[in-house]
């Protein structure tokens, strides 16, 4: 459908071509030209609706001459998209000798050289030609570019934001044409909030292919350590292997992050007397942390299917076995911490909602108090208000009579408070001495 509206706006320029060229008026070309743009906003607006591989395709379909025409009418900040999507004979037939650049994103291409390994940033297809990489890096590039790569090394580059299919066999599996697929998630641990970052992994003819669309802490320290310890890396699961023991370490001292918070939030929680606004940040404190443990701990589990997924498969060398079950072991004891934060963040979850119910008895008990020391004080200000007292008070001047009332409603009052405050101190004795004579 699309190719037929392209096609059928593209001839109804030339018809127009013709009439001006036929006629050559005057009033003729400025017709032709209200209609050119006419046709212009239409043609632009017919673009923009599609992606950059449909108009490649379009292109590829139509005649060198309406290929520029239409060429012509796409807007710069597209171009590069669209020539990844087109021929090299047709891009140097629109382009000339001009290449594609990746701009959306960064691609970096790492090979072995003399025992090192070389980082190689990609800004043009021509980067690639002379390389014998290992891993090829793909962060936050488009969907042209990805395609590219993909055709470049006949593979499948998926989108890791589209990787929502949570079943096992669907995220860690085998293609026909020699390529492992492994969908994983990787921690992101920042100041303002810890999230997990999906990451797709390809494995083929020897290179790893790594798409993501943030960039990861993990993977600068990869960079780093291949630049300074050489020979550790000689082959591309080495490399993957090293990514996921990566991210163990990286889950790892997060996990100190967590021990070193709740150490104060447990300060906090145990001392004597707590505000309800320390309670309700030591509440925020405890559920970002809750959060954290609970996406190391899915994290873990997801890389812990990863790697048993090459070792089961058998595409481990035995050296790398050995590795990779270094990796699950290493797992398997961060697990165990995460089981005992859980049960710490919920002894500092109970507490805390502990000493909120105690403030809130507190306020209720401090209520109760004023609600017993004014009953007597609402008699005697009933009694006082009533035609009686009045009657009784007959011959004394109303000041005095009623200034005796309320002498007599306060003496009635501060009684009533010692009273129970009497009580309450009695009761927290006894208890205390109970408590005294149970622990000896």
């Amino acid at each position: 459908m699309s190719l037929h509206t392209i096609t059928d706006m593209l001839n109804r320029q030339k018809i127009v071509e013709n009439m001006v060229r036929t006629q050559g008026s005057r009033r003729t070309e400025l017709v032709e030209s209200v209609v050119q743009k006419q046709h212009q906003v239409e043609v632009q607006s017919t673009l923009a609706r599609l992606s950059a591989a449909e108009i490649g395709q379009i292109l590829e379909t139509l005649s060198g001459e309406d290929a520029r025409r239409l060429w012509a009418q796409v807007g710069p900040e597209r171009e590069d998209d669209i020539l990844w999507e087109v021929s090299p004979t047709l891009r140097q037939h629109l382009a000339g000798g001009r290449e594609p650049r990746f701009r959306k994103g960064q691609v970096r291409a790492y090979e072995i050289l003399d025992g090192r390994m070389r980082v190689v940033p990609i800004s043009c297809s021509a980067d690639l030609e002379p390389l014998r990489p290992i891993w090829i890096d793909l962060l936050g590039v488009s969907e042209s570019e990805r395609g590219w790569i993909a055709r470049r090394y006949g593979l499948e580059l998926p989108d890791p934001d589209k990787l929502t299919d949570l079943e096992v066999s669907a995220r860690f599996y085998e293609e026909e044409k020699d390529e492992i697929h492994l969908h994983s998630n990787f921690l992101l641990d920042t100041e303002e909030k810890s999230r997990s970052v999906p990451v797709a992994f390809v494995v083929h003819k020897g290179i790893l292919f790594a798409v993501r669309n943030q960039e990861l802490p993990i993977f600068r320290l990869q960079r780093l350590r291949m630049r300074n310890q050489p020979g550790d890396v000689s082959h591309c699961l080495d490399l993957l292997l090293a990514l996921y023991a990566a991210d163990v370490e990286y889950s790892a001292d997060s996990l100190e992050d967590t021990y070193a918070t709740l150490r104060r939030v447990s300060q906090q929680v145990l001392s004597e007397n707590i505000s309800d606004e320390a309670a309700a940040r030591i509440l925020s404190a405890i559920a970002e942390e809750e959060d954290l443990n609970s996406r190391i701990r899915g994290n873990m589990l997801d890389s812990q299917r990863a790697v048993s997924f090459l070792v089961r498969g058998r595409f481990l060398s035995p050296d790398q076995l050995e590795d990779a079950r270094e990796i699950i072991r290493d797992i398997e004891s961060l697990n165990t911490h995460t089981a005992f934060l859980f049960e710490k963040i919920n002894f500092l979850m109970d507490a805390t909602v502990g000493f909120i119910n105690v403030n809130q008895n507190k306020r209720v008990s401090q209520l109760t108090v004023a609600g017993v020391v004014f009953m007597p004080l609402n008699v005697l200000a009933g009694i006082g208000g009533m035609s009686e007292f009045s009657m009784m008070t007959e011959g004394i001047p109303w000041p005095l009579a009623y200034g005796a009332l309320i002498v007599a409603m306060a003496l009635v009052g501060w009684g009533t408070y010692v009273t129970v405050k009497y009580y309450e101190t009695r009761k927290a004795r006894e208890a205390l001495t109970r408590g005294l004579e149970a622990g000896l």
